[in-house]
């Protein structure tokens, strides 16, 4: 098992920066591609982000290329998204996601986070 928890979320205005946290216990956490992904009031969860076990292999959706970066630290189990130049269509409930092999599909994703809210304001 792998537990994920995320972290700072919060109310921005646009233009504005946050970096989300993901922690991750259990299992070896240095194993598994992390993504993350979001999910808009009324809207299906949508992939954001993905990097490989090594940190060698990165990928975006093209809705956040150019402001989001996503990077990890297996020394400390944790995987950020810096989230720059933020609109007010980049609010939803953010999750982090767990799998053997990097992919964006919210269906193969084997462990999952329980969310942090991020809302921009215009």
């Amino acid at each position: 098992q792998v537990q994920l928890v995320e972290s700072g979320g919060g109310l921005v205005q646009a233009g504005g920066s946050l970096r989300l946290s993901c922690a991750a216990s259990g299992r070896t956490f240095s194993s598994y591609a992390m993504a993350w992904f979001r999910q808009a009031p009324g809207k299906e969860r949508e992939f954001v982000a993905a990097i490989s076990w090594r940190g060698d292999r990165t990928a975006y959706a093209d809705s956040v290329k150019g402001r989001f970066t996503i990077s990890r630290d297996n020394a400390k189990n944790t995987v950020y998204l810096q989230m720059n130049s933020l609109k007010p269509e980049d609010t939803a409930v953010y999750y982090c996601a767990a799998d053997i092999i990097l992919n964006p599909n919210t269906d193969s994703q084997e462990y999952w986070g329980q969310g942090t809210q991020v809302t921009v304001s215009s």
